[in-house]
């Protein structure tokens, strides 16, 4: 029999394990954007603590994290007005090098300064989500941060 595929909606809070005991816990915006939030506990407080945490970081993910149940969704809250915005991402050409701002579904001419503390517009692999979220309370670089770094 084949496995039913989980549906993805906005607001859908997921839980993220990174063993040993330990979660953390993202959130579901516009597909396949998902905002993650700074805690790491061995337990699962109440959704309206969840989304009162500062947010660490939102980048595009995978939709099967969530759809093939690797992060299992725990509870739905609509989101606040500073989550509906999108976020700015940057993109660097691979060729020519040359850097532009990609911000809902434009994309305008940059330098190198304007995209150093954006995210790359790229989208990742849980695994590698959960690698950042561990390197991340382990106080230590991510690998995966340090590759997609615009240079």
């Amino acid at each position: 029999m084949a496995k039913r595929k989980i549906p993805l909606q906005v607001g859908d809070i997921v839980k993220i394990d990174l063993g040993d005991k330990a979660f953390c816990f993202g959130r579901v915006l516009e597909e396949p954007l998902i905002a993650f939030y700074d805690l790491k506990t061995s337990e699962v407080p109440d959704m309206e603590a969840i989304v009162e945490l500062p947010i660490l970081f939102r980048v595009w993910v995978m939709n099967d994290a969530v759809t093939s149940g690797r992060w299992p969704v725990i509870g739905n809250m609509s989101l606040s007005p500073d989550l509906e915005v999108a976020p700015k991402f940057f993109k660097q050409d691979p060729i020519s090098k040359t850097f532009s701002i990609y911000y809902g579904e434009k994309e305008t001419p940059a330098t190198l300064a304007e995209c150093e503390k954006l995210e790359r517009a790229a989208v990742w692999d849980p695994s590698h989500v959960e690698d950042r979220l561990r390197d991340y309370y382990l106080g230590i670089p991510n690998q995966w941060v340090e590759s997609l770094k615009a240079q």
